[in-house]
């Protein structure tokens, strides 16, 4: 199965180096939660993992199916079979939902075959139609602008909507609980439950163990000072969220 190796992976924003060393191995077919304090590098390793270009990567390397995935583009990347989920997803008023699927789907469809004229529209509104029911979401929400207006959770719901439709190997969340109140985190970790499986790797970027609550990580991770410094069993979470980052942190800095 395919997985993604994290080598020793340096990255920098504005001369300040943020990633220091970083090792992670993400297998399709299994939940892995990465928590940590704030600053740690959470998110910079979900931007770097996309392709953002805002972060330079200064050594290592992600290799994904044989290749490093950093010398593709972002574009490139997706259609690999890596999804990011933002944690502040954009507006864009005037595409609706699935306009913007549609497009997404077919762009990907035209670099496989230059040739192909996109899926048509009657098999598409099938496919959209299956995966808005499996996520049970209102079909009236394809309607809609992507984003525009929607709720934290009605936004949080659109990602995992466009990770259904495009079928990712990968599937990066960085911080999707960010927002959501009790009621959203268990409609839109739902939805996570419904596409997990052997065919989808899932890496969950997270500050609360209330989100794995509901998304049940096989390996949860402690993110500090840029690495990877702890991993365990769904109860190093829990452990966390009784005893605080204090004792990860010392073991941390006397290992250091």
């Amino acid at each position: 199965m395919p997985q993604l190796e994290i080598k020793n992976l340096h990255v920098s924003i504005d001369d300040k180096e943020i990633l220091k060393g970083l090792d992670l191995t993400v297998e399709q077919g299994r939940v892995h939660a990465i928590m940590g304090p704030n600053g740690t590098g959470k998110s910079t390793l979900a931007y770097t993992l996309m392709g953002h270009p805002n972060y330079t990567v200064t050594a290592g390397e992600v290799v994904f199916k044989g290749q490093n995935i950093l010398e593709l583009e972002p574009d490139e990347r997706s259609r690999a079979g890596i999804f990011l989920a933002f944690q502040y997803p954009v507006a864009i008023p005037g595409v609706t939902v699935a306009n913007f699927l549609r497009s997404a789907i077919n762009a990907r469809r035209r670099v496989a075959n230059p040739e192909d004229k996109g899926m048509p529209i009657p098999e598409f509104r099938k496919m959209l139609k299956e995966k808005m029911d499996m996520l049970k979401m209102d079909r009236n929400f394809a309607g809609r602008y992507l984003n525009d207006g929607f709720s934290g959770g009605e936004k949080k719901r659109a990602e995992i909507l466009q990770m259904a439709t495009l079928k990712p190997e990968i599937a990066i969340l960085d911080e999707t609980d960010s927002g959501l109140d009790i009621d959203a985190l268990r409609i839109v970790s739902e939805g996570v439950n419904a596409l997990a499986g052997p065919e989808l790797g899932v890496l969950v970027i997270t500050h609360y163990q209330r989100l794995l609550n509901y998304i049940k990580p096989d390996v949860v991770h402690v993110m500090m000072g840029g690495r990877i410094v702890e991993s365990g069993g769904p109860d190093l979470a829990l452990h966390l969220e009784e005893h605080g980052y204090d004792w990860v942190r010392e073991k941390y800095e006397e290992a250091a």
